[in-house]
Parts: structure tokens; sequence; C-alpha cells
């Protein structure tokens, strides 16, 4: 086996690895700790003053804050409050006008849709960036983050008709605007 093969294959972390957290309890307890505190919290509001109910909440409050902790990502570059600010309004926009799109189309008679696979470029570079590209886009009604493909990613539309790239490099300026990146 060459280098070059030894290095392209995936190192796979043991289990217990994977399922501990413990370098970012141990690095930031006083994030976990306002976690743990925030669930608690909320789980007063959700509950009332009824005590036996932290019979069960105990247990959740701790598995949620486990799994939180464990389901973060860490952030590469530069996140920008003043672009995820102008981000949220427009995703919001987007996904109300996909819904109302995607409903005509599927409520109508002739139902036009003509699903099918396009291929976009990405140009965002920052990990955190391309998630948040991804993630927006698989939510967006009417379309599906399908693969990802070095640059190229693959989407599943639901009418491969519509020209699809404008909206796409729209979405990924606003991303790109979150994390102070040049596209």
């Amino acid at each position: 086996m060459s280098d070059s093969d030894k290095s392209s294959r995936r190192v796979e972390k043991p289990l217990s690895d994977v399922l501990s957290n413990r370098d970012l309890i141990v690095a930031n307890p006083r994030y976990t700790l306002s976690i743990l505190a925030l669930l608690s919290l909320l789980w007063l509001l959700l509950t009332g003053e009824d005590w036996s109910s932290w019979l069960v909440g105990l247990p959740v409050v701790i598995l949620a804050t486990w799994s939180i902790l464990l389901l973060r990502a860490p952030t590469e570059g530069r996140f920008n409050l003043t672009g995820f600010l102008r981000f949220l309004p427009y995703f919001i926009w987007e996904s109300v006008l996909g819904g109302i799109d995607v409903a005509s189309r599927v409520v109508s008679p002739k139902m036009r849709i003509a699903p099918g696979f396009l291929s976009y470029r990405m140009r965002l570079s920052h990990p955190s960036a391309r998630r948040l590209f991804v993630n927006s886009l698989s939510l967006l009604p009417g379309t599906l983050a399908a693969d990802l493909d070095g640059e190229t990613l693959h989407i599943h539309a639901l009418d491969r008709a519509t020209d699809s790239d404008g909206e796409l490099r729209r979405l990924e300026h606003m991303v790109a605007a979150v994390y102070e990146e040049d596209v």
C-alpha cells in the first residue's frame, strides 16, 4: 500500500471518543453549565412547580446537554452577526415563497413538476459556510442537497426546468456574508 493510499484512508475514531466530548466539557465548563442551566430552566417553565417531574426531567436535561455538546460543530472562519441578521429574514422569506410555490405546483391539476438533479459549483471555502449553505438549501422547499463531490454540489430539485443558478448564487452570497467570505 502506497503512502498516498494510507493518507487517503479515513481514520476512524473509537466509539468511546465519538460518544464523549470531554475536551469541550473540560476546556469550557462554563459553556456546559450554561446549557445545563438553560435546559433546566426550560424544563421548569414547561412543568411548573411539580418537583416530581424532575424524575423524568433530570435525565432528559442531562441527555439533551450531552447531545448538544456532542453535536456541536466547531466554527471555522469569522462569524459576522450583521451578515447573519441579514441572512435570517432572507431565509424566512425564501422559505415562505418556496412553500407557496411548491404547494401551488402540487395542488394544481396539471401538477407542474419536473423533478431531477442539478449541479452547482460552490465557491465557499470555509467548512462552516459550506455546511450552512448545504443545510439551508435542503431546508428550502423544492430543493434537497443530494451529494457533494469536491466543489460540485448535486441538488435534487422539484423542477429542474427552472433557472435556479441565480437563486443558488444569491443564497451563496448571503451565506458568504455570514462568514465574511468573498465568493
